[in-house]
């Protein structure tokens, strides 16, 4: 253990990205932004997770320029000069503390309710008008509307470099916009947007080849993928290996640096046949870097968690080191275990583990 715990704290070089270590925090939507505005309240809790040793924060959800993009007027927006200041202090203060930090830019699609708050009077947007159950709400997404959101996307990661930031993350999972053209039930546009498997990934790919064009070839891009959906938990992208890599290729030509795999637990199987997990096959597909994600540190799933409220005791991380040493993924991402103690990451380095802080819903409710 003491080997694979060296790794885990090795620096590491992926996509440029020089990174003190291996662990990243996990984007975790908050919502404590009033007005789509960050505030210093916002950028100390990001300094104290960097201070305690984080290599890379990623941060929650931020909002591309769309109407549409969210239903909860506090969740951060990234365009706007009063949101872009709040992030440009962000920046500061991680980097002042010796850390590294990337936006992670979001539209959430269908799964925005109608007459949502910022902007109540906009239609919710996707590539067929459906919701994740499948039920026909509003009309498919036009062309035009297509391009837009594009560079609006093009336009979050232009301001990420501007800013100071290390990078951009793309949020391409869990059945908000981009994930709803690669999915099947999302997505059943007869254009050149839908389509089989591969045709599906056309929008997201566009998004990356956007962004690349739109930060130059340096400049590290991650692109958030997932299977499974928002109370969707079964659903499948890729139902085997060959589909998956069909998936990913077009996503590495225009451009993605690293992959971020999103699983509720990451010790799980992808497929039958294999140890691997979603990123360990994604890494094995690709050869391109991985972060690994899904209840790190936690005795319990965090969606569960989530739904119920609840806390959950520490959970010791034997096995995930193990796997970090065979070299399945190079990165992994701490989410509620981060959430609840911004020394999460320092006291794993230090062998503190008595003192470390167990998941309680109540770290929800404000910004450690």
């Amino acid at each position: 253990m003491t080997t694979a715990l060296d790794i885990l704290f090795q620096p590491i070089e992926l996509g440029g990205l020089k990174l003190a270590n291996r662990i990243v925090m996990a984007p975790m939507t908050r919502a404590f932004s009033p007005n789509g505005v960050p505030g210093e309240n916002v950028a100390a809790y990001y300094r104290r997770r960097a201070e305690n040793g984080v290599g890379l924060i990623v941060t929650e959800g931020t909002l591309i320029n769309h109407p549409a993009a969210t239903d909860n007027p506090n969740v951060p927006n990234f365009h706007g000069e009063a949101a872009l200041q709040g992030w440009a202090k962000v920046v500061e203060e991680v980097h002042a503390a010796g850390g590294k930090i990337i936006p992670q830019i979001w539209h959430v699609g269908m799964t925005r309710k109608p007459n949502s708050l910022p902007h109540p009077e906009a239609h919710s947007i996707g590539p067929s008008g459906l919701t994740l159950e499948g039920k026909k709400v509003e009309e498919p997404m036009t062309e035009e509307e297509i391009t837009q959101v594009i560079a609006a996307f093009a336009q979050a990661a232009a301001d990420a470099k501007k800013l100071g930031f290390d990078g951009v993350e793309l949020h391409g999972a869990h059945g908000y916009l981009i994930d709803q053209f690669l999915w099947e039930r999302t997505n059943q546009r007869t254009d050149r947007y839908g389509g089989d498997l591969v045709e599906r990934t056309r929008f997201a790919a566009e998004i990356v080849a956007a962004c690349r064009a739109a930060v130059g070839p340096d400049f590290p891009i991650v692109l958030r993928l997932s299977q499974w959906k928002s109370a969707q938990y079964d659903a499948k992208l890729a139902k085997t290996p060959e589909e998956l890599e069909q998936l990913l290729k077009p996503l590495v030509e225009a451009g993605v640096d690293i992959f971020h795999c999103s699983t509720r637990r990451f010790w799980e199987p992808e497929f039958e046949g294999s140890d691997l997990n979603f990123a360990g096959w994604t890494k094995k597909l690709t050869g391109k870097p991985v972060i690994t994600v899904g209840s790190v540190g936690l005795n319990e799933e965090f969606m569960q968690l989530f739904r119920e409220g609840k806390g959950a005791d520490v959970a010791d991380i034997d096995g995930l080191l193990e796997r970090l040493e065979r070299g399945e993924f190079d990165l992994v991402a701490v989410g509620r275990a981060l959430l609840a103690d911004p020394a999460w990451a320092a006291k794993i380095r230090d062998n503190r583990l008595d003192e470390l802080i167990p998941f309680q819903a109540e770290a929800l409710k404000t910004l450690v």
